[in-house]
């Protein structure tokens, strides 16, 4: 069915600011005086609780600091940002957000596109121009962004970017059972690698950390992160374009990562993963979902049958024979399987 409009999403680009010794000054002063800003409405949430008033609104906090941008040296677009986004994290987590203080890695938001203005290759805010690393160019309508700093030191523009939705996915459908071993086992039979990124770096790692390099240790770090992520968003892609239905097991990474296998599980990075998939999977024109995986282990694909290996102490068992129907099942591969049938299911109870 055709319709006469174009679906829009958001998507979040990124891109790294080149180093230039006055740009850097003038986003860490810029920072220094998003904090300020923060700590005001913090101290004002503190006014209001020894007086037993009623918690600030985003709105009162803006008419405080109206005016301040002058004095500042900050976009107003910015100070409304940061109000707005004290307020968003007092609700969420009831309480008053932590003072941002020196340690604080920067930070400054804006709201909307009128204050950056993108100019080939580089930007320009408040009348200053920043040159950005362009990996890849805006195709679409900005929304909102910040300027952020990582523990590097490195600072980043994040811009929040509409862009019409696609609709190239192919027509099948899969089932991804995610592991340690292998990332993830597809129910047609194919794997994907765990390049295991952390291991590979574990020995450069330890040198740093045991002589005391902080920066060195912070950026053999930044490299495991970015490798990870660089390699799911290549699978990820790969599979949103290939498939119109994508159906992930639900493995609950945040309780295994209290066990022995917690370094394993970081390092795989499930749940980033799973939400690269989500939201290319919509980009694409494809659905995504996230089924229980209980049961998917021990169940036979073919007759449904229980009999496969169970538990933390069947994680050594890979293969296994149905004793129903005596079919050979790859313990991956039959859950696989599995997820998928229980994806479709809910599929159609959503349709």
């Amino acid at each position: 069915m055709q319709t006469n409009y174009d679906l829009r999403m958001i998507l979040t680009y990124r891109y790294r600011i080149k180093e230039f010794r006055a740009a850097m000054r003038e986003l860490a002063r810029q920072a220094r005086q998003v904090n300020f800003c923060w700590n005001f409405c913090g101290e004002t949430q503190e006014a209001t609780r020894r007086w037993d008033r009623r918690w600030p609104s985003a709105y009162d906090l803006i008419n405080l600091t109206s005016g301040a941008s002058r004095e500042l040296g900050l976009h107003s677009d910015t100070i409304q940002a940061v109000c707005k986004q004290f307020v968003v994290s007092r609700d969420t987590h009831r309480r008053r957000p932590r003072w941002r203080g020196r340690k604080s890695l920067g930070w400054i938001p804006f709201q909307c596109a009128r204050p950056i203005e993108v100019d080939g290759d580089a930007v320009i805010f408040l009348g200053r121009r920043y040159r950005l690393w362009m990996s890849r160019k805006i195709d679409g309508e900005i929304k909102s962004g910040n300027f952020a700093q990582d523990a590097s030191g490195h600072w980043y523009l994040n811009l929040q970017v509409e862009v019409a939705e696609k609709n190239d996915c192919g027509d099948g459908e899969i089932g991804i059972d995610l592991g340690l071993k292998t990332l993830a086992t597809l129910s047609d039979g194919s794997k994907i690698e765990n390049p295991r990124h952390l291991a590979r770096y574990a020995e450069k790692l330890a040198i740093a950390q045991r002589a005391g390099c902080k920066d060195k240790a912070l950026a053999i770090n930044a490299k495991i992160k970015n490798c990870r992520k660089h390699h799911h968003h290549i699978e990820s892609a790969r599979l949103a374009k290939e498939y119109r239905l994508i159906v992930a097991g639900n493995v609950n990474a945040s309780a295994l990562v209290r066990t022995s296998m917690a370094k394993s599980v970081l390092d795989a990075g499930w749940s980033q993963f799973r939400e690269f998939l989500r939201y290319k999977a919509v980009r694409h024109g494809g659905k995504y979902i996230e089924v229980s995986e209980r049961f998917s282990t021990q169940s036979c694909s073919v007759c449904g049958a229980l009999g496969g290996p169970q538990g933390r102490e069947g994680l050594v068992v890979r293969g296994w024979v149905c004793a129903h129907c005596g079919v050979a099942h790859d313990r991956d591969v039959n859950s696989a399987v599995n997820i998928l049938v229980s994806g479709r299911n809910a599929a159609l109870r959503l349709t």
